[in-house]
């Protein structure tokens, strides 16, 4: 292209730069002071808290989840059937706190003092949870004052919260709407609280009596579960026999990644939190990404004025000989970098957002594998699913480690996102739309007999292997000229050596890629399976599988609860007949519910006693399965060396006597 045509090239439209000056953000003081906002919430927060213990102690003495040790653990996070609204509300408040406490230049209200922040902060990691916890403690008795104190202490909360947002929208930490749009989340859960307490409390109060540790095992999503299993799936032979043509398999692939309720499955609450928690992160770490970043090139772009040619020049950089179009060219590709950043942002939110319902398809796709014992296809590996120590503490940090994992993650894709766009726009895209500076492609086209080796050698090699080294022989195929074949390995190996290096290339760059996007995601291993024990994320979630399934398996609470049932129903039976008159018709009306009860027990102990002998799972568990011996057992059942062990030792045993 001619140097004239390049001259007379025609940039978008641009304001004329001008000089700004920062915009300066006064101080704001709120109305409702911050001090003296989180003394009063304290002192009231105490006020109830001691309320509830009150309240507590006067519950039934016989019901374990109420009294004080109920109020103490005020979320049963294995319970599935429970309204999971209020902790995950709670949870994401405090998230959004825990993200203000990082940033604040006090991270505490109480701090005055900026050299001690780091004491402040670790004291704030233990203040906000304290400030917030009678918000899930309120829900705990389900009764009329907790839930009126919830409504009263919610609305408080939120009440002030968009008083001083109101009173000071803007402020000078880092943006000024950072504060106003970082505390949005924060505002929408205290919403929804300040909604769901008052909805509890006209709502829930006729169950308000009957709310006690057998609750959930009394619940009827149980037996849905055991029944959806025994029902009779649809054949699919007719399906399996067709191959799906290339439209059924992307519609497949996107229906992968979109999550469809299901009415026999229930996600356990510390997934629900996660997830909730975790596009708060990644809310967060965009939205600080886009404040910080975008405003200063902004900022950069408006101040250009002509001197950027003269600074360009001490670099021996010549964008054009006319000062006007090199401040056009500076600000085109200042715009250049700003639209790069945004889209390295928006593309990582996209991508996240894709991840985390993948990991709710995959979460319900294990759960429901343990669930019928499918551990090998779970973990590639026999695994005892039982509590452990481990398996403990990766339950407790599992909803903290995935809001960790996803800040890294979106971290780590912004910036390779905008280096990769970087390098697209101003080494492929620039050029081509100007005509000049086409090093890539000047470079790539200096290189054009290498390219031509590698695509010759590549086709040469199939087109061999396709017509002159393979034979068929009616259905069965063989290797044919075979000298030719030994002959073209040995020419061509050269040329394979520097084939295997880009190809060794294109490896890193996919492997990269792949873990860059799946970084925020605990549900599956970075490494190969055989060491996917070294991924102390893919670890925790394995273990984090191992309590929920062992603790909360829908089979085992459907159990349970049947058991209940039929005992209360005995203990109903003997009180209705105690309180019956006495007589010759009491006596008779004793006798057969007597006899009846005894043979439902005694079937009910021999079908107990059957199913804990038989069941494969619980052979490990048995003190001849942790002897030496106890190895044979595979997946739970045994092994065929052991079954032929134990049939000859029998054959063995009977030949003697």
């Amino acid at each position: 292209m001619d140097k004239d045509a390049i001259y007379e090239y025609e940039y978008p439209d641009y304001p004329v730069p001008t000089v700004r000056q920062p915009e300066r953000i006064p101080h704001c003081d709120p109305t409702a002071d911050d001090r003296l906002y989180h003394i009063c919430i304290s002192a009231i927060s105490l006020v109830i808290m001691m309320i509830l213990a009150i309240l507590a102690r006067r519950s039934k003495p016989g019901d374990r989840q109420r009294g004080l040790l109920g109020l103490l653990s005020p979320v049963n996070f294995l319970d599935h059937t429970q309204h999971k609204g209020l902790a995950v509300a709670v949870f994401g408040v405090l998230m959004c706190k825990l993200c203000g406490l990082v940033l604040s230049r006090s991270p505490l209200p109480f701090a005055a003092e900026v050299e001690s922040k780091q004491n402040w902060m670790i004291l704030g990691v233990f203040y906000y949870p304290a400030l917030y916890y009678p918000l899930l403690a309120c829900g705990t008795l389900h009764n009329k004052v907790g839930y009126v104190l919830g409504s009263l202490l919610s609305w408080t909360h939120f009440g002030v919260l968009v008083w001083q947002k109101i009173d000071c929208p803007k402020t000078d930490q880092i943006q000024k709407h950072y504060v106003l749009l970082s505390s949005l989340p924060q505002i929408a859960c205290l919403a929804f609280l300040s909604f769901q307490y008052p909805l509890l409390l006209f709502k829930g109060l006729s169950s308000a009596d009957s709310s006690n540790v057998t609750e959930d095992l009394h619940c009827s999503y149980y037996k849905e579960y055991v029944k959806s299993i025994f029902k009779k799936k649809r054949s699919a032979s007719a399906s399996a026999s067709e191959s799906p043509n290339v439209l059924q398999r992307v519609q497949d692939a996107v229906m992968s990644y979109v999550y469809t309720p299901e009415e026999a499955f229930r996600f356990p609450l510390k997934l629900a939190i996660s997830g909730v928690v975790s596009f708060i992160v990644l809310y967060q770490v965009a939205l600080l990404f886009v404040l910080i970043v975008v405003p200063e090139l902004q900022f950069a772009r408006l101040g250009v004025n002509e001197d950027i040619a003269n600074v360009l020049a001490g670099f021996r950089i010549t964008l054009s000989h006319d000062r006007h179009e090199v401040v056009r060219l500076v600000v085109h590709y200042i715009w250049s970098v700003e639209v790069c950043f945004i889209s390295a942002v928006t593309l990582s939110a996209l991508v996240n957002l894709a991840m985390f319902m993948r990991s709710m398809v995959l979460h319900r796709s294990n759960l429901k594998g343990l669930y019928r014992g499918d551990i090998y296809n779970v973990y590639n590996c026999q695994r005892s699913i039982r509590a452990s120590r481990p398996a403990l503490v990766c339950w407790m940090s599992y909803t903290s480690f995935t809001a960790a994992h996803v800040c890294i993650s979106v971290v780590t894709q912004v910036i390779v996102f905008f280096l990769g766009l970087l390098v697209v726009v101003f080494l492929v895209i620039i050029p081509i739309t100007q005509g000049q500076n086409l090093f890539l492609f000047q470079m790539m086209w200096s290189m054009w007999p290498f390219w031509l080796m590698v695509v010759l050698a590549v086709l040469i090699q199939h087109i061999t292997a396709r017509f002159c080294f393979i034979k068929k022989t009616a259905a069965t195929r063989d290797l044919d000229n075979r000298g030719s074949l030994f002959l073209l390995t040995y020419l061509l190996f050269p040329v394979n050596v520097l084939i295997g290096v880009l190809l060794a290339v294109w490896r890193l760059i996919v492997t990269a890629i792949f873990n860059i996007i799946h970084m925020g995601r605990m549900d599956i291993s970075l490494l190969n399976r055989n060491v996917e024990s070294f991924d102390p994320a893919y670890r925790c979630y394995a273990h984090y599988l191992k309590i929920e399934v062992s603790q909360s398996h829908p089979v085992m609470k459907a159990f349970c609860g049947v058991l209940l049932q039929s005992v209360e129903q005995e203990n109903a039976a003997v009180l209705k007949s105690r309180d019956a008159e006495e007589g010759i018709q009491l006596v008779q009306q004793d006798k057969k519910p007597g006899k009846v009860t005894s043979a439902k027990r005694a079937r009910g102990h021999w079908q107990l006693l059957y199913t804990l002998v038989r069941n494969p799972s619980l052979v490990g568990t048995r003190r001849h399965g942790q002897s030496p011996g106890g190895e044979s057992f595979v997946n739970g059942s045994m092994s065929r060396g052991t079954k032929e062990g134990s049939k000859k030792t029998s054959k063995d045993a009977a030949a003697d006597n």
